[in-house]
């Protein structure tokens, strides 16, 4: 942390025994050391939740990542099955000539296919916004650390 020599020490020490005096110096360096201690410590504490807080934005950030890409892909999904729909419903729309009775049983067998495809866009809607409800992450939901070391102490103490 500082450069500080073993010249610089003693010059230290010199003055301090001039200044304090025998007595008193002892006491001094103890008291010394002991803010120092409390102070790496709280240099260290504040250190730690830096680190924590920037793990867990990170995964804010990879979460809302995710979250973008189901969200793309459930409505990738939606335009494939619309389109399907609307290529379906241009079949049944168009008339076959030449078919006689046949061209009444596909234009039903295709509204079939079509109410099918509407009833899977509808599911892949509510599975795509329950999802992406479900993924998302609040920060009172995640566990702190200052909680898990508390209830860590809580059961060392039983």
């Amino acid at each position: 942390m500082f450069d500080i020599g073993f010249l610089e020490l003693l010059i230290i020490g010199v003055v301090g025994l001039l200044v304090l005096g025998p007595e008193r110096l002892p006491k001094a360096a103890r008291t010394a050391g002991l803010w120092i201690g409390r102070i790496k410590r709280s240099v260290a504490g504040m250190q730690r939740e830096i680190s924590a807080q920037l793990e867990a934005e990170e995964l804010r950030q990879k979460l809302k990542e995710q979250e973008r890409k189901l969200d793309d892909s459930v409505n990738q999904a939606k335009r494939s099955a619309e389109q399907a729909k609307r290529s379906v419903e241009s079949i049944a729309d168009t008339p076959n000539k030449g078919n006689g009775g046949q061209a009444d049983s596909t234009g039903a067998q295709s509204a079939s296919a079509g109410q099918r495809l509407d009833d899977a866009v509808d599911s892949a809607a509510r599975a795509s916004s329950s999802s992406a409800s479900a993924s998302t992450l609040s920060p009172a939901s995640a566990p702190s650390d200052d909680t898990a070391s508390s209830e860590h102490k809580d059961s060392a103490t039983r």
